[in-house]
């Protein structure tokens, strides 16, 4: 643990994870100085305009801020001068068992899910990182019985020196954020961080990802699958079963498609290898409502079911919402700003879309990919016209899915938002949500 009393330490990056940061330390004694590239907080007190003039001990940088490219973060580098991730100074101020999940889809439904399963079981627990509330804003609050369950994102991994999990789950891998590290290959390394020293964890992985399953290949490795395994955790006969023992029937599971019977088996398996009772498993898992945006169903229009998969910002992740809607007479609503990703894995599969919907900044690119692939689409400047659009056309036995396989800001300034507005456009409700 760095002894900060007293230490000249500046973060990089003022969003709620530097915020945190700087909390945290200055109830450690930390001289603390702040930057931002944005210089809407360039008045803030101990604000610095040019930081390379001033001598610091160390660097904390937000996850928001982009690695690849950055001349401040390479000066620091240069010169010496230790720079570490916002998830490093958690770490490294926590007491309690931190549960680390990533993969590039469902992390959050997973990390919510264990969070309360571990509550069912009484356990005293804290749900933190890429889900909302940064690691570093509980790290003081923890002690030696506290469970951390921490969803772990690829931007905080990035500059991560000091993260070790006492248990790391890889959920899933599949191209994403390429524009952010310049390569798939580069994006598979900085997922690989969350295991630095595999034999000191616990480790649940995929066992039908391809790419996770690999990351490490040793006894302590717990598989889960969709498929029946000799051992670990499964499916059997519609039922989740973790070697010999049932867990719950997947008919008394209540969300929605087979991406999330994935989470669902991810989450079991977390709480196996911390020896969770199957009956609060079960209970937990029947009581847990997903958050929002992800393949949630919203009601009918004109007959039509409506889906917000507003959360589906990558290629894998429209393709498993496609696949669990069936694939079959479907209105996809797709686009936004693409993060550097293909589009012809979606329409080369042959599915049954009967609309496909292209809006935002990609349009044109996912338009003509569509076409390729022998598609009829239409093009929108934005994503409120498409919604617009698939209402007015809405016809009964139709699934609408808002799946956009892009991030969200082009238009909106989250997901979240995008989700949203599409759920206002198709019903009129919509849930009042902190827009940044």
């Amino acid at each position: 643990m760095f002894n900060l009393r007293g230490k000249n330490v500046l973060v990089y990056g003022l969003a709620s994870s530097g915020q945190s940061a700087c909390k945290l330390l200055h109830d450690k004694g930390a001289c603390v100085s702040i930057y931002d590239d944005e210089n809407k907080f360039s008045s803030f007190y101990s604000f610095e305009k040019n930081p390379t003039i001033k001598k610091f001990d160390l660097v904390v940088v937000s996850p928001g801020i982009k690695v690849l490219g950055n001349k401040l973060i390479s000066f620091f580098i240069v010169n010496k001068v230790p720079v570490i991730s916002e998830l490093d100074l958690g770490f490294l101020f926590c007491n309690g068992n931190i549960v680390a999940i990533t993969g590039t889809n469902g992390k959050t439904t997973v990390t919510s899910l264990v969070g309360e399963i571990f509550k069912q079981a009484g356990k005293e627990t804290f749900v933190c990182g890429n889900i909302g509330l940064p690691l570093s804003a509980v790290a003081l609050k923890t002690t030696k019985k506290s469970f951390v369950v921490c969803e772990v994102s690829n931007f905080q991994l990035e500059l991560s020196k000091y993260f070790l999990p006492s248990l790391a789950c890889v959920l899933n891998i599949a191209p994403d954020h390429i524009d952010r590290h310049g390569s798939f290959d580069e994006y598979i390394k900085v997922k690989k961080k969350i295991l630095p020293k595999p034999r000191r964890q616990k480790i649940v992985l995929n066992f039908d990802d391809e790419i996770s399953k690999n990351f490490v290949l040793h006894k302590k490795v717990l598989y889960f699958s969709k498929k029946m395994l000799s051992k670990g955790v499964f499916v059997k006969n519609c039922a989740i079963y973790f070697n010999k023992t049932k867990i719950i029937s997947c008919n008394d599971i209540p969300l929605f498609g087979e991406k999330n019977l994935e989470n669902v088996l991810a989450a079991v398996a977390i709480s196996c290898q911390y020896k969770i009772k199957p009956a609060f498993i079960k209970k937990a898992i029947m009581q847990f409502k997903a958050p929002s945006h992800r393949l949630e169903f919203l009601g009918q229009v004109n007959g039509a079911d409506v889906f917000d998969d507003s959360k589906a910002t990558n290629v894998s992740a429209c393709i498993s919402a496609i696949e669990s809607l069936g694939g079959k007479k479907i209105t996809l609503l797709i686009g936004g700003q693409n993060k550097d990703c293909k589009f012809d894995e979606i329409f080369s599969q042959g599915y049954d879309l009967e609309n496909v919907l292209c809006f935002g900044q990609c349009g044109q690119e996912v338009f003509d990919c569509a076409s390729k692939y022998g598609y009829l689409p239409k093009l929108f400047s934005s994503m409120k016209n498409a919604s617009f659009y698939a209402k007015e056309n809405a016809q009964k036995g139709q699934k609408i899915l808002l799946a956009p396989a892009c991030a969200s800001f082009d238009e909106f300034s989250s997901y979240a938002v995008r989700g949203e507005v599409f759920k206002e456009i198709m019903f009129g409700v919509y849930d009042k949500i902190e827009m940044q």
